[in-house]
């Protein structure tokens, strides 16, 4: 079955503190896109949000009414009225009515997504850690993203993000488990999206060095101490050879 989709942006860019122009292309330092609207007709979903040189500031919960901030800190300097982001999100709606119609219902191309997984930080096994799993060119922004450990699924620790706009009308999404590195666990991350032909699933588990033997440390240190004492020994002998020959030659020039 054909599934219709269609989706509008909304979006308004603010560059600011250009380079100084002349005769070359003007380049800009920071970009600001503020009021990025998204709606599609896949669930009736609808995303606001605002951004500053590739990383969110805020986005509106539109079931909630309330604006999340990235950072709660961000909160302490300005605020943001949600009710314009509904009243932009109806816009988009209405929009995105008449498209459809006089696009005589042509559904939008399904984009393959590209997903990796990867710790936040150093795996150190016994110490918290946080699983990432980075999945981009996404589009239609309509994905359902499963955590497995040791084959069974997990929902508990796990936090994701709203959609990242690209500059390729792709979008971005980020999902996060919290885990405790131990030894025999692994890890499964499944994204269903309609770009593919069937539920993607990256594995990862810790990377475990191999621990050094008693044997292989003795042999080490053993070859370290051989290898000093032939350099010193070949350092001697040369001494005593320069040593020898500068005697021979004092002993020419007497005679």
């Amino acid at each position: 079955m054909i599934i219709i989709k269609a989706v509008i942006l909304g979006t308004l860019i603010l560059t600011a503190v250009m380079s100084p122009c002349g005769g070359e292309d003007i380049v800009a330092d920071h970009v600001g896109t503020y009021g990025t609207n998204v709606y599609q007709t896949y669930g009736a979903f609808g995303q606001f949000t605002y951004e500053f040189d590739g990383d969110q500031l805020f986005y509106v919960d539109l079931e909630k009414m309330e604006t999340v901030w990235r950072l709660p800190e961000f909160s302490n300097f300005t605020t943001f009225e949600t009710r314009s982001a509904l009243r932009n999100i109806v816009m988009a709606k209405r929009n995105l009515d008449i498209l459809i119609k006089n696009s005589n219902f042509t559904p939008a191309t399904n984009e393959i997504p590209v997903v990796s997984v990867f710790p936040k930080f150093s795996v150190i096994l016994g110490i918290p850690n946080t699983l990432i799993y980075l999945v981009d060119n996404i589009f239609p922004p309509v994905i359902n993203i499963t955590w497995f450990y040791n084959g069974r699924s997990v929902a508990e620790g796990v936090a994701e993000t709203t959609f990242y706009p690209q500059s390729d009308h792709s979008f971005l999404n980020l999902s996060y488990l919290t885990f405790l590195p131990t030894a025999d666990d692994f890890y499964n991350c499944r994204v269903e999206h309609w770009g593919l032909d069937e539920p993607l699933l990256k594995h990862w588990e810790p990377e475990i060095p191999t621990p050094t033997s008693e044997l292989t440390e003795t042999v080490v240190c053993a070859l370290g101490l051989a290898m000093g004492f032939v350099r010193i020994v070949v350092g001697t002998v040369l001494i005593i050879r320069v040593l020898s020959s500068g005697g021979t030659s004092r002993c020419q020039r007497a005679t």
